[in-house]
Order: C-alpha cells, then structure tokens, then sequence
C-alpha cells in the first residue's frame, strides 16, 4: 500500500466511490447524486494549504483523503476520506488512515484533528482504532457552533498534549 498525491486523472472513479446520497451527504456534507466528478476535481484545487492524496494498492487507488493544513491555528485536520466500496471492511481504511496520520505528523504542525458525521460508525471505530480520540464536549460544542451540521471532532494525542 502507498500514499500518492491525488492526480486529476482518477478523479471520476473517486466520484463513483459515493454509491448513494447518504455516502455522499457523508462525504462532502452534500446531497448530489451521482456524485459529480468536478465536486472532486475542485477540491485538489480550492487552497494551497489543501493537501489531496490517493492510496493505491499496486496499480489501482483504493482511497482518497485530504490534509487541511492551517499554520495559523498550527494544526492538521484529515478530512474527506473514502475508501473504494469493494474494499471496505477489510482493513483498507485503517492502513489509509494511518498512513495520511504519517502525512500529518510530518508536516510539523501542533494537533491533528479530524471531524465526522456522528452517524457514520464505521469510520469512527476506524479512526479511534488509529488512535484519535473525542474532544472534549465543550470543545466540540464550540466548534460544531459555525458548522452546517453537527459532527464528532477527534483529536490525535500529539506532543503539544504532554
């Protein structure tokens, strides 16, 4: 398996990976179905501090994730992760996440954070198996305060904590 910055080229099979409204509600917070291929091609393209990546196995990608680099606030958030349907369940997505963790700690930058939708168990038990854990409720609650939607915020213990 191997982290690889995101080319533009795989971008409507990482579309199609959203296979009905509620994965991509999950994903981008939007309800378009079928997922439109140019949603995804514009996000590589939105920020510099926006870090896209694919995961390949072999020759195919199997998972697409971001990094949001912000050194202003000194922290990293992953965001917009999905694995390949056929993969999913199978460890793939832990491998993926740890491995744009790797990404994240060595960008240098004081926390890692990452947010989700609270009905998406799935990928909750996936982040805390990597080892995030819930913010504190307070925290949470300030956060979720500007957001569309409410999510579950999770933090990677970092050295900033100690």
């Amino acid at each position: 398996m191997e982290l690889r910055p995101f080319e533009g080229s795989y971008t409507a099979l990482v579309a199609s990976w959203a296979g009905s409204a509620q994965e991509v509600a999950l994903l981008s917070g939007r309800e378009d179905f079928p997922f439109p291929p140019e949603l995804v091609d514009s996000w590589r393209k939105v920020a510099e501090d926006i870090q896209p990546y694919l995961f390949f196995d072999g020759v195919d990608p199997v998972g697409y994730g971001e990094l949001w680099l912000d050194d202003e606030e000194d922290e990293v958030e992953l965001a917009r992760i999905i694995v390949a349907p056929a993969l999913r369940g199978k460890g793939i997505g832990t491998d993926f996440v740890r491995a744009l963790l790797g990404q994240a700690l060595a960008a240098g930058l004081a926390d890692v954070f990452l947010r989700v939708r609270p009905e998406n168990e799935a990928a909750i038990k996936t982040y805390l198996r990597v080892g995030f854990q819930p913010v504190d409720e307070r925290l949470a609650a300030e956060w979720n305060e500007p957001q569309p939607i409410e999510y579950a915020w999770l933090q990677y213990p970092t050295k900033s904590e100690a």
